[in-house]
């Protein structure tokens, strides 16, 4: 198979149990998206697959590769690449620096000048980031640095980009921002295991999504089919009561919503 592939997966922190036997698997050129309260497990389980945590039990693997004895670094060289939650850029350092080391796993295999196309490259697609590379991240607003975080692991050139929420704090017409970024990847043929309490807009765009509770996989299917599901509109998204996927009129009304504000991305 192709893509990643998780079979069982136990983990947490010490002795402490944070997973508890999670089967998941991200498809090549896939948004799946991960659903949950805070606490759930879904930042562990991004930990747990880009080797931040080590598994206690269960297998992961990435493209027939099984992934549980690798050092994050041997997982980014793989092309497994995780921005974490709270973007964690160096804000000391220019936007060209935190840039710079995105790519530093492959420091060995970039001269100056190739590294320099590749950023230019990444940078296409954040303009605002273009225009300051000189700039201090840390007077960066939230959003670009959020932008400079999914950039930074861009430069790692990905196959696989684990994204833990990305839109974390941000305020509205930013996080719509990010989801069409988000979408923008996936066009372009990479895979997305997407992190996010945005239960909304990351089925909107998710080809599957996984609903996490506890530690385990309560529910799974397209993003679409789990926006119907009267448990996951009353538990995640706020609606209140249940909404139907065969028929009910406001569940129309929300996704036609939702794509309106996605400027008709796929759900």
């Amino acid at each position: 198979m192709t893509g990643l592939e998780v079979r069982g997966l136990r983990a947490g922190y010490g002795g402490s149990v944070v997973l508890h036997g999670i089967d998941l698997r991200v498809g090549e050129g896939e948004i799946v998206a991960l659903v949950g309260a805070n606490g759930a497990g879904k930042s562990t389980l991004v930990k747990a697959l880009s080797g931040l945590i080590e598994a206690q039990a269960g297998e992961v693997v990435f493209d027939g590769e099984p992934l549980s004895r690798l050092s994050p670094r041997e997982r980014v060289l793989r092309g497994i690449v995780h921005v974490p939650e709270g973007r964690q850029v160096f804000s000391g350092l220019t936007i060209a620096e935190n840039l710079r080391l995105g790519a530093w796993s492959q420091r060995r295999r970039l001269d100056a000048r190739a590294l320099e196309e590749r950023m230019a490259r990444v940078c296409a697609r954040f303009p605002v980031l273009l225009e300051r590379l000189q700039q201090p991240a840390g007077t960066l607003s939230g959003g670009q640095q959020q932008m400079l975080a999914i950039a930074r692991g861009l430069m790692a050139e990905p196959r696989l980009l684990l994204l833990d929420e990305p839109s974390l704090g941000l305020a509205p017409l930013l996080v719509m921002e990010i989801f069409r970024l988000v979408e923008g990847l996936r066009a372009q043929g990479l895979s997305i295991l997407l992190s996010e309490q945005n239960a909304r807009l990351s089925l909107g765009i998710a080809d599957r999504a996984y609903v996490i509770e506890t530690g385990r996989v309560a529910l799974e299917g397209r993003g679409a089919e789990l926006l119907g599901k009267p448990e996951v509109a009353e538990r995640y998204l706020g609606v209140g009561k249940a909404v139907s996927a065969a028929g009910s009129e406001r569940y129309g009304e929300l996704t036609k919503r939702l794509g309106a504000a996605l400027g008709g991305g796929s759900s």
